[in-house]
């Protein structure tokens, strides 16, 4: 029985799927012949049986230096009915806070303490009040200068407005902070987003370096997912969860299919399925999605 779906999915910019890598990787995992084309030479569905995930470090072996992403899914509720997604680094290619930092002058400084907090050196709290009290004094206009250093990730629109449009409710949820999430929401289509605060003095037009209680770190994304699950009526085998960082890595295990999009070392050691060579659009070819019925493009 073919419980089991390759999903092979090539980066459209820098290489193509051809019969010979998939014939490699079907005959890698023991999958069938039925293959289901989601996008010419760029994503295509193997079945496969359980025995599959044995195999698949071989494969990822024999596609070491080439764009393309393997993925491995159970076959049963492939079309996930909630999108939980991480912000900075996974839906737009920003750090924002760094960005924000590097604007105030002090961005070696923060990032410093982002890339550990990110690698799940120091505690996600701890690390986002020593950056934001960093900023202390500097001018709430460097937001605004932030927000224009701020670029969607290709396949962002896409993932979200497709689910969307197949009935699945988004929700974006960030560490960073309400300022950035609020427009990055409304640019993709989000139904929703949660983020922190970063308190700002009105009179004066300078930032705190304060943020907003409590601190929306990784305990708070896992509630979300759950929390959002039940007010959908949606099972948590059908949620979708992705992230890069540490902080993502709870709400990541919990969710009916966790992906590490292009993640730190420590998330890509804990989450199996994994997109490290391709785009967002790869979040939708595993799902079973046709390249035909994307939105958003």
């Amino acid at each position: 029985m073919m419980s089991f779906v390759l999903t092979l999915v090539a980066h459209r910019d820098a290489t193509t799927l051809d019969n010979a890598t998939i014939a490699l990787a079907r005959d890698t995992l023991a999958g069938t012949r039925d293959i289901t084309v989601l996008s010419p030479e760029e994503a295509v569905d193997i079945p496969c049986p359980a025995t599959a995930a044995q195999h698949l470090p071989a494969l990822h072996a024999a596609l070491e230096g080439r764009a393309i992403d393997a993925v491995l899914t159970h076959q049963a509720s492939r079309r996930k009915r909630l999108l939980v997604s991480d912000m900075d680094s996974t839906i737009v290619a920003n750090e924002t806070l760094d960005d924000l930092a590097a604007h105030a002058g002090i961005g070696e400084k923060i990032a410093a303490i982002t890339a550990r907090s990110m690698n799940g050196e120091l505690d996600f709290a701890t690390a986002l009040r020593e950056r934001v009290a960093l900023l202390k004094g500097f001018p709430s206009s460097l937001l605004e200068k932030a927000w224009k250093d701020v670029t969607l990730n290709d396949g962002a629109k896409e993932l979200v407005q497709t689910m969307h449009a197949h009935g699945a409710h988004t929700a974006l949820v960030s560490g960073g902070f309400t300022f950035f999430t609020s427009r990055v929401a409304g640019l993709c289509g989000f139904d929703e987003d949660h983020a922190n605060t970063l308190v700002v003095n009105e009179a004066q037009g300078i930032l705190t370096g304060e943020t907003g209680h409590p601190v929306l770190g990784p305990d708070t994304k896992l509630a979300l997912l759950e929390s959002l699950a039940f007010e959908h009526s949606v099972p948590l085998a059908e949620t979708l969860a992705i992230g890069d960082g540490a902080n993502d890595l709870p709400m990541l295990k919990k969710a009916g299919l966790g992906l590490a999009f292009h993640a730190k070392p420590v998330v890509r050691k804990a989450i199996a399925a994994q997109i490290n060579r391709t785009s967002l659009r790869t979040a939708l070819f595993v799902q079973g999605y046709p390249v035909s019925v994307f939105s958003g493009t």
